[in-house]
């Protein structure tokens, strides 16, 4: 019988340092469903996102189905996005896409989960305030898809506007990632690469303001490897298509370079 008593002191000791103390949430135990929202709701006034998710969280599970529940699961995805933290935010979008998918509010979190890294950004950008376009694009293309994906499955969303601003922010971010990885390879005379880069920004991104650039630096690039005939023709398609051009070298003084490597004394 002392050894029963003995184990089970044990036990219930072993549970309480798995699960540890009550925490201040079991309070609201007995609360209705009501209870429970507004409580997350008056912390998402507050900015306490941790404790709103907490609150949504304890409701989902002890009352699953209505409008309580799924309104809970929406506001997570805009408490997490509140919080900084894109993989959540993409996470809860996922999950609300994947358990309602006919929902009417389905293109709210197609809309946050394209939110979710519009802005990403670590520590050390934001010390050095590096520009977007500086950095991977793994983020900006997610960005660019998740809101594409919205406008293609709901073009008459109420999000559909700021979305197709937001991409077309993000192609350009994109392409000027591209030059700005170009130019990275001219100053270091890696000149194929560099062209490679030019080209994708001409095929990927016609509609963007930095074709011109990509055009002078394809140019410069084909010159560096003597590749004459591409180098001309580079010329002409930047003639035919920018003839005000200020990079066809027209304000360079004639003993500086060459005028196809204007970009360089930009950088």
């Amino acid at each position: 019988m002392k050894h029963s008593l003995a184990l089970i002191a044990v036990l219930w000791l072993t549970g309480c340092a798995i699960f540890g103390a009550p925490t201040e949430l079991d309070e609201t135990k007995g609360w209705p469903v009501q209870r429970i929202y507004a409580a997350a709701v008056e912390n998402m006034t507050t900015r306490d996102y941790e404790k709103a998710i907490k609150y949504f969280q304890i409701l989902e599970s002890r009352y699953p189905h209505g409008r309580y529940a799924t309104q809970s699961q929406l506001e997570v995805i805009y408490a997490h996005y509140k919080k900084n933290d894109p993989a959540a935010t993409m996470a809860a979008a996922d999950r609300f896409i994947k358990l309602h998918p006919n929902h009417p509010n389905v293109d709210y979190a197609y809309y946050m989960k394209g939110l979710a890294t519009f802005n990403e950004r670590g520590i050390i950008e934001k010390l050095t305030k590096q520009q977007i376009s500086d950095r991977d694009p793994k983020s900006l293309r997610e960005s660019f898809l998740a809101l594409k994906e919205l406008v293609n499955r709901f073009p008459n969303s109420r999000y559909v506007k700021d979305a197709t601003l937001r991409m077309s922010y993000l192609v350009n971010s994109l392409a000027q990632h591209e030059l700005h990885v170009a130019r990275y390879y001219m100053k270091r005379q890696a000149y194929v690469a560099a062209a490679n880069r030019c080209k994708y920004v001409m095929e990927f991104y016609p509609d963007t303001p930095h074709i011109e650039e990509a055009l002078v630096i394809l140019i410069s690039a084909y010159d560096a490897m003597s590749m004459d005939d591409l180098r001309d023709d580079a010329k002409r398609v930047l003639a035919q298509n920018y003839p005000n051009s200020l990079m066809l070298g027209n304000n360079v003084p004639k003993d500086e370079r060459v005028w196809w490597r204007f970009w360089e004394s930009l950088f």
